[in-house]
């Protein structure tokens, strides 16, 4: 749930005239990605009444959100009107809203358009791109954390092609065709694999005056290896997939420069009309109003169950919160641990009403999996680590599995399916805005431009 400061609300926000004599506690959740709609659910037999708070109407399935950023999927096949989910849940309302500030004094909620007071507070806001310390990246670099930036995406990639279809210019062409991921953890992986395919399987025969199959994916990574978290066999098994796919896998480099048109790498410069971010998330700034200092990666520290520190009636849930594992080790932001976490959160509110103690958070961990391109995936379930299709089938049947209507996952298999058969990407569009885009600067233009100016 993104949100923007600001100075305060315009307007007291008037709770409807029942609720304002219900005499059950008052429920405040803010978000509804996984964890806070986990928590709504854990609560809809608890005696309290629920609100929850989202700038958006819809809940957004993300890990399949690279997907409608490459085209196999639309936005409808993995959004879902939050609304619709809970219209069953009779103590719960739905506010679209924008959180701007918690006052823990007050135990008051602070929207851009008023304040909603609360008896019990779930803070389940997720995080937000981090560009580490480089915020004019942003506007360059898309990120991947809501369905604006995947439309984003799809238009840069896709109007890239056809934009190069225009172009005689070789220099300029190549920078068109440059497609540069900066992060090599699952989402960057997974743009990796979707662009090589687009540009190979995908868009093959469709253009006449170049080859589709010329475009250059290169995926940046600073770290020493692909996939952190994942064993030595499976993030080899991940760059030898890409590999094969035609990707460019630079482990150990960092991005020093993202300017229009071009990268800056350790050692090179890179001509780059399309450039991607998939190298680092933060905290939602809201949990800078929850008083604690705030831990790597702008998460929030919690209690073992996830209480805010001095404040119990606070719980802080999913990828804001600074949660640890058996191993003392910090829990992955992945939709695992937001959805148990969410789910605790909920269930600790209601023990809580009832005057019963809270429970420790206790993560299950029933695997991760990283997809690299239609038959190509790496997963660790337990001690058991496969790859290629095996890993890939797995992947489409747990997210499938997990999508939120029966609409959803049997539209998503038959695109799934078809998409299997034909190669082909159905939802490749070039909708909304027209992409705004400077002249590719070639390397040979920039450094005359960079002589002249020495």
């Amino acid at each position: 749930m993104a949100t923007t400061l600001s100075h305060g609300p315009r307007a007291a926000t008037r709770p409807p005239e029942a609720a304002s004599h219900d005499p059950r506690p008052h429920v405040v959740i803010l978000g509804g990605g996984f964890a806070g709609l986990n928590a709504a659910k854990a609560l809809r037999k608890a005696p309290v009444r629920v609100t929850l708070i989202d700038k958006r109407n819809f809940h957004l399935f993300q890990p399949l959100l690279y997907q409608v950023a490459t085209a196999s999927l639309s936005p409808a096949e993995v959004a879902y009107p939050i609304r619709a989910i809970l219209r069953k849940q009779r103590n719960t309302t739905v506010l679209l809203g924008e959180a701007t500030r918690i006052d823990l004094d007050r135990q008051e909620v602070v929207l851009t358009d008023g304040r909603v007071p609360y008896d019990y507070l779930i803070v389940a806001t997720g995080t937000q791109n981090s560009y580490f310390g480089h915020p004019e990246w942003e506007e360059i670099a898309p990120g991947l954390k809501s369905m604006e930036e995947a439309l984003t995406i799809r238009r840069k990639v896709f109007h890239a092609f056809e934009r190069a279809e225009r172009e005689s210019d070789p220099e300029r062409r190549r920078a068109l065709l440059t497609f540069v991921i900066v992060g090599g953890g699952a989402t960057g992986v997974e743009l990796a694999g979707a662009l090589a395919e687009i540009s190979r399987q995908t868009l093959r025969d469709e253009f006449r005056t170049f080859d589709p199959a010329e475009a250059r994916i290169l995926l940046v990574e600073g770290g020493p290896t692909l996939l952190k978290g994942y064993s030595e066999r499976l993030t080899t098994a991940a760059q030898r997939s890409l590999e094969r796919l035609g990707v460019e896998v630079r482990t150990g480099t960092r991005v020093r420069a993202i300017q229009p048109g071009r990268v800056r790498l350790d050692d090179e410069e890179i001509a780059a009309e399309t450039v991607l971010w998939a190298a680092g998330v933060t905290g939602h700034e809201l949990g800078a109003n929850l008083g604690a200092r705030r831990e790597r990666g702008g998460r929030v520290p919690v209690t073992d169950t996830l209480q805010l520190a001095g404040y119990p009636n606070v719980f802080v849930a999913g990828d804001l919160a600074a949660s640890v594992g058996k191993d003392g080790e910090d829990l992955p932001g992945v939709a695992q641990v937001a959805m148990q976490g969410g789910k605790l959160a909920g269930r600790n509110v209601a023990r809580l009403v009832k005057g019963r103690e809270p429970k420790a958070f206790h993560y299950f961990d029933k695997g991760t999996i990283a997809t690299i391109g239609w038959n190509r995936a790496v997963a660790r379930i337990g001690p058991l680590e496969v790859s290629g299709f095996i890993a890939w089938a797995i992947w489409a049947l747990i997210h499938v599995a997990y999508l939120i209507n029966y609409r959803s996952r049997f539209t998503v298999m038959l695109q799934w399916m078809w998409a299997y058969v034909t190669r082909n990407r159905g939802s490749r569009l070039i909708t909304g805005q027209p992409v705004v885009a400077p002249e590719p600067v070639t390397l040979t233009e920039w450094r005359a431009a960079r002589d002249r100016a020495a």
